[in-house]
Formats: structure tokens, C-alpha cells, sequence
């Protein structure tokens, strides 16, 4: 059996941490390797323990999930060392703190009051590589938040811009297929592919573009425009 997946645990209230963390102990797969109260606190346990996944309340004082999901994931790049995936946690659906925090470099939201089983499966799911919030629900939190990118954001991406050129002529088909929010399997049936085959292009297209995940491929097509010209 393969090691347990190592999540750190990061909200100020100790009883919603105590509930989870009974909950992912109770399974094989799974372990706390730490818990912190803030953002602040979250980058100094993340650096010790090395988790592989993050599970990062938005709403915290001194240092918030946004701060601390950039933190943690600065750190980690930084280092050397392998990279943290983060779920952020939000009390309210369509919020822009959550879309902020997926800016940040998260890799999805879930709502605090979500089913345990739920839970369970996005952390496997982000430990696996794939995003916890689908790239539509995404795309419906860009049309009912103020979306706009950061200056900082924009000087971020002008290499990843270019880039864009560099896709091929099938990568960049299947670039606007995901920002889209077509699955896989609905991309292989478009492009009369395999779904092993789209996996591969996919992996691609984040590696020339500098981005994590399925989600990053939708807010970059949006802050750049190219929804619109699909």
C-alpha cells in the first residue's frame, strides 16, 4: 500500500478542525500532518511537514486563505520541494474570496457544510491532479464577481500570452475545449481522440502555459479574452 496522503489542516476555529481531522483519520488513505490557525501560521507548518494537500479556510484573522494559499505555495516553489495542492473552504457559494484564492494558485473550493464524503473525494481528487471545482462553476463565478485580474496578475501572464503561440494548432483547439468546461471525454469525442490522448495534450498545454490545473486554464482564457472570441 502506497503512503497516506498527507493534508494540513489550517482554520481558526479548533472544534471545526478537531471534526475534521477525525474525519480524514478515519481512513487508510488519508492523514493529518498538522493544523494552523491562519495563513501566517500555515506557511511555517506547511514548510515543516510537507503536506501534500491543504485544506485552507478563506475567512481567518491576521492572515487570510488568500495570503495563505499564496504563502504556502511560494514557499513550496521556492524550496525545491514538491508542491502543495489547496482546497479552500468558504461559508458562501459564488464568493470572489474564493475566486480570489483560486488566483492565488488553489485548486478549487469546497462549501464548509459539504458532505463528509465529498470532502474525502476532493482531496483524493487534487492529490491526483485535478481540480475540486469544475471549470463551468468557474466560469459562472466569473459573471457574478468582479473578476477583473491584479496589474500584478497581468504582468504575470504576458509570458504565458506569448506562449500561446507555441500551442499547436490541435493544443490550441483543446485549450478553448477546456476553458470551455468540456470534459475529457466530451473533448475525445469532439476532436475524434482518445481520452488518454486529450490527458496528453493536456498536460502539455499546462507545462507550455505555466499552469496548474484545469481551473488556472479557464481564469487564464478569461483574463485574456479568449472566451469571448470562441
Amino acid at each position: 500500500m502506497s503512503d497516506p496522503i498527507r493534508v494540513l489542516l489550517v482554520d481558526d476555529q479548533p472544534l471545526f478542525r478537531r471534526g475534521v481531522r477525525m474525519l480524514i483519520d478515519s481512513q487508510l488513505d488519508l492523514t493529518v500532518v498538522g493544523e494552523a490557525g491562519d495563513g501566517a501560521e500555515a506557511v511555517l507548518v506547511a514548510a515543516e511537514q510537507r503536506p501534500d494537500v491543504v485544506l485552507m479556510d478563506i475567512r481567518m484573522p491576521r492572515a487570510d486563505g488568500i495570503a495563505g494559499t499564496a504563502g504556502v505555495l511560494r514557499a513550496a516553489e521556492e524550496s525545491g520541494r514538491g508542491v502543495p495542492r489547496v482546497i479552500v473552504l468558504t461559508t458562501f457559494d459564488l464568493d470572489d474570496a474564493a475566486l480570489r484564492a483560486i488566483r492565488a494558485g488553489a485548486s478549487g473550493f469546497l462549501l464548509k457544510d459539504a458532505e463528509p464524503e465529498f470532502l474525502l473525494a476532493a482531496i483524493r481528487a487534487v492529490h491526483g491532479g485535478h481540480a475540486v471545482v469544475a471549470p463551468g462553476a468557474i466560469a459562472d463565478l466569473l459573471a457574478h464577481v468582479d473578476a477583473r485580474p491584479t496589474h500584478a496578475a497581468v504582468e504575470r501572464d504576458a509570458a504565458r500570452e506569448q506562449a500561446l503561440s507555441a500551442l499547436s494548432k490541435r493544443e490550441r483547439d483543446i485549450f478553448t475545449a477546456v476553458a470551455s468546461g468540456l470534459s475529457n471525454a466530451e473533448i475525445a469525442a469532439r476532436e475524434f481522440v482518445s481520452e488518454a490522448t486529450v490527458k496528453s495534450h493536456v498536460g502539455r498545454i499546462l507545462a507550455k502555459l505555466g499552469l496548474r490545473d484545469r481551473v488556472q486554464v479557464v481564469l487564464f482564457a478569461h483574463d485574456h479574452g479568449l472566451l469571448s472570441r470562441r
